[in-house]
């Protein structure tokens, strides 16, 4: 995978694949994205380190830029389809309790004033898909979920970005700097899933 990864990373249409990919995962949370980032990011390195001319190799703003913006839209697209609704989803929410959790817990953490849910779902598996989609459905303001959205976006991209970069410099470009990043950014995932499941105490 890496290897035919690798010859695309060092033309433009590494953008396009991350933002594809990105975009699409909010509705299809098994495409690998997170993997994609990590391995552009782990080519920038590698670029770097080498001293190859720019336009071979990944710019880590831009990257971070574009899995950021294409989280945002993503998150943007579900939420509208999903307050658009209608009685076929309207009864897939209720039948899932997993949506119905995740509606009841952000519209108290949006009512308090904080979206540290909407960042922490941004991690986890699937997480992002659930929230985006409840938020949609229980027609939560576009205003008050939306920020928390792009800081959610913003945080995954440079976290995903510096995984791959950094595990680049730091353990070199092989197959164990991008295995290595890549658990890290499942154990984030795991984590902010634990937390996501832990029962919300009453106040």
């Amino acid at each position: 995978m890496l290897e035919s990864v690798g010859s695309l990373t060092e033309t433009p249409w590494i953008y396009a694949m991350v933002a594809l990919s990105v975009l699409l995962d909010v509705f299809l949370p098994v495409l690998p994205s997170g993997v994609l980032v990590i391995t552009a990011a782990t080519a920038a390195a590698a670029g770097s380190a080498t001293g190859q001319v720019p336009h071979e190799v990944p710019d880590i703003i831009a990257l971070t830029l574009c899995a950021a913006a294409a989280s945002v839209l993503g998150d943007l697209v579900a939420y509208r389809l999903a307050w658009r609704g209608g009685e076929r989803l309207d009864r897939a929410i209720a039948r899932s309790r997993r949506l119905t959790s995740a509606q009841e817990r952000l519209g108290q953490a949006l009512a308090r004033g904080g979206g540290g849910l909407v960042i922490l779902a941004r991690f986890a598996p699937a997480g992002r898909s659930v929230v985006s989609l409840g938020a949609g459905a229980a027609h939560r303001r576009a205003r008050d979920f939306l920020p928390w959205s792009a800081l959610a976006g913003l945080a995954w991209a440079v976290y995903s970005v510096a995984l791959g970069y950094y595990g680049g410099q730091w353990l070199g470009t092989t197959w164990l700097a991008t295995a290595v990043s890549v658990l890290a950014l499942f154990g984030a995932g795991a984590g902010a899933a634990y937390v996501m499941r832990r029962p919300v105490k009453a106040s």
